[in-house]
């Protein structure tokens, strides 16, 4: 075989090469090309994956690498990135107060629209945290997520008095990831700046986590089917793989599901999430929800009232959040073993078209027995 028809081989190989990758890639959603291209720009060097850390005045600050926003990135599809996060190089224990993401120019590094923030997860590792303070009991028994910000709550606080301990050599796992819900031609760069503000002081109460979302029933059979029946409270899920759950006894539940157009109300049992032992008083909560939702609350059911209610605000002609309000006490409110919990979402889809939603809480209870722990040391 001659040199040039080597050739002409080989660059039909590449063309075809080319081409089967070209169609693999444009039939990706939204998510997976973001991680394609993101993969691309590190490997190439375009984009320089290391972070910008600073750490200072008991603020931990980071800077991500930049995000590519080339388009509409709905929730949970735009480009991410991850960052292990030490507060100190000792293990004296520390104390989170706080959480703040912004979005801000690649250049200059200024503040922008709250707009291109999706969501910013603040992750533990359960086994490390709890059996540092002899908890192992607590190992495997929730996701260990501690908490997250998102588009309409971007900062979020605990009361006075209270945080959340943990040795400061022991690492935090953030991931915040870029949205992008009304800009369709959008070419331009972003960063993400992530503080995380934690206390020295030796006086405060531990707060430990608990996440509750909204889980709705599907058809396994035929998850995709409209109209649902409305006797069986079913939903359609935005997809099956991701946010999908199983109620122990066969049936499939949907953490992330389509809402019609018009006004909706959503409600999921929460008990097993919450994991109430005897009681337990809550004092703070960050909420998760996408456009569209218009109030969330945490219903006591057994005293039918709502032990909070988070008011949300839409953006008015686009689609985005202006804000979620937080719960927040220094006081606190029980909740009892005996009461039955449910997460209740209204939403008003506003569009012409179906869109996605989740309705999800990380709530901050006092930890008792963290407290007595920490005062024997």
């Amino acid at each position: 075989m001659t040199k040039s028809k080597i050739y002409k081989i080989s660059g039909v190989l590449v063309l075809i090469g080319f081409l089967a990758g070209g169609i693999w890639y444009w039939q990706l959603p939204n998510r997976h090309k973001a991680i394609v291209k993101s993969f691309l720009f590190e490997k190439t060097g375009i984009v320089n994956p290391n972070w910008k850390v600073e750490n200072k005045l008991e603020t931990y600050k980071m800077i991500s690498p930049e995000f590519y926003i080339d388009g509409i990135y709905k929730s949970m599809e735009g480009p991410k990135a991850s960052n292990y996060v030490q507060l100190s190089q000792d293990s004296t224990v520390l104390w989170l107060t706080g959480f703040q993401v912004k979005a801000i120019n690649n250049k200059s590094l200024q503040p922008i629209s709250k707009d291109f923030i999706c969501h910013t997860n603040i992750d533990f590792n359960d086994v490390k945290y709890y059996s540092s303070f002899h908890l192992e009991k607590r190992i495997g028994t929730q996701y260990p997520r501690l908490t997250s910000l998102s588009h309409g709550m971007e900062n979020f606080n605990f009361p006075k008095g209270y945080g959340v301990p943990m040795k400061g050599n022991e690492l935090l796992y953030v991931t915040t990831e870029s949205l992008n819900h009304n800009l369709p031609d959008a070419n331009f760069w972003i960063r993400h700046e992530v503080d995380i503000n934690y206390s020295k002081e030796k006086n405060l109460k531990p707060l430990m986590s608990r996440t509750a979302f909204i889980m709705l029933p599907y058809d396994k059979y035929d998850p995709y089917k409209q109209p649902t029946d409305p006797g069986t409270n079913q939903c359609i899920p935005v997809e099956t793989k991701n946010h999908s759950y199983d109620d122990g006894k066969g049936n499939k539940l949907s953490g992330h599901w389509v809402i019609p157009v018009g006004k909706n109300t959503y409600r999921s049992e929460v008990n097993n999430q919450l994991q109430i032992q005897d009681s337990l008083r809550l004092h703070a909560a960050a909420i998760h929800v996408h456009p569209f939702a218009t109030q969330i609350a945490l219903y006591d059911k057994t005293a039918k009232k709502a032990v909070f209610t988070s008011k949300i605000v839409n953006h008015i002609g686009k689609a985005g959040l202006t804000s979620i309000a937080p719960f927040s006490s220094e006081a606190g409110i029980w909740l009892y073993k005996n009461h039955d919990y449910e997460i209740v979402l209204d939403v008003n889809n506003t569009t012409t078209v179906s869109q996605d939603m989740m309705g999800s809480m990380f709530l901050f209870f006092y930890d008792k027995e963290l407290d007595e722990l920490l005062q024997k040391n």
